[in-house]
């Protein structure tokens, strides 16, 4: 006889909720009392699992940080290569778009959670260091000519351009974020576009094979 799933537990399901409401409407625009209502549970039941909004959102956080932080490592065996960074960055923005609430309300959560903004802060600088650190391979392996402090604004720029990817999608694509719909190829190639000019050889000429499967679908 099959194993029958464990059902969810209320505090699981809560973050499920309350996530989905963020993503939907955006985090200032979510009460507990809208999470409660669409769970169909008593607010009482749900401050019993947490005691305020910024507890959920504190968890979800977590949850969030704990599938981007194993991204940000360069290959401990090999020098790394373009497609190191290129598959870095896919997964990085599925992580992003899952938790895009985050990003579309950063500025309005870090004013009010000194905690999390620090915390976010400091991972946003180790995928600096990432960069960095995949930028200084590719040098050494001769894929990329670039200076220290050019590799070192090039992640810099990549970071900033991560971070405010979700926004700008937002204002330039509204009916796409309306249907909730991911252009994670678009976000990795304007984030590749910036390496693009560093790279030589076959590192370049694989940039632009990814970028013109871009451009083809669309």
């Amino acid at each position: 006889m099959a194993d029958k799933k464990r059902p969810r537990r209320t505090r699981e399901r809560i973050l499920e909720t309350a996530l989905a409401l963020f993503n939907r409407h955006g985090e200032p625009s979510v009460t507990t009392g809208h999470i409660a209502d669409e769970m169909n549970i008593s607010p009482g039941n749900l401050y019993y699992h947490f005691r305020n909004k910024d507890e959920i959102i504190g968890e979800l956080y977590a949850a969030y940080e704990t599938g981007v932080v194993p991204l940000f490592a360069a290959p401990p065996d090999r020098a790394p290569d373009v497609e190191d960074l290129w598959l870095m960055l896919h997964l990085l923005f599925e992580r992003m778009w899952a938790y895009r609430f985050l990003f579309r309300d950063l500025d309005e959560l870090a004013s009010r959670n000194r905690r999390l903004a620090a915390r976010f802060a400091a991972l946003v600088s180790r995928g600096e260091i990432t960069v960095i650190e995949l930028c200084g391979g590719m040098v050494r392996a001769g894929a990329m000519r670039a200076t220290t402090r050019e590799i070192a604004a090039l992640a810099k720029n990549v970071a900033l351009v991560s971070t405010y990817w979700v926004s700008f999608q937002r204002l330039e694509s509204p009916a796409a974020d309306a249907q909730e719909t991911a252009r994670l190829d678009r976000a990795a190639y304007q984030v590749m576009a910036l390496v693009a000019p560093f790279m030589v050889g076959e590192a370049r000429a694989l940039i632009d094979r990814l970028g013109g499967e871009y451009l083809q679908g669309g």
